[in-house]
């Protein structure tokens, strides 16, 4: 991969990652006015979080194979 496609999947996972993580604060906020009683919230936070923990692993796979 080039460092023109590096940046960009950069720029796409730095993105995504936004989404995911104002995503996880929303969930989290409705798992609070719920008392924590929302199983399927408590499961879509785990999904979420997941996800994020897999585009970090790839921003930080890029940032050990990159010369920048």
């Amino acid at each position: 991969m080039d460092d023109d496609e590096k940046g960009k999947q950069f720029l796409k996972l730095i993105n995504d990652q936004n989404n995911l993580q104002w995503n996880i604060v929303s969930k989290l906020s409705s798992l609070i006015t719920s008392k924590w009683n929302s199983t399927e919230l408590q499961k879509e936070l785990e999904t979420l979080s997941e996800e994020h923990s897999i585009i970090t692993k790839e921003l930080n796979s890029l940032d050990d194979n990159s010369i920048l």
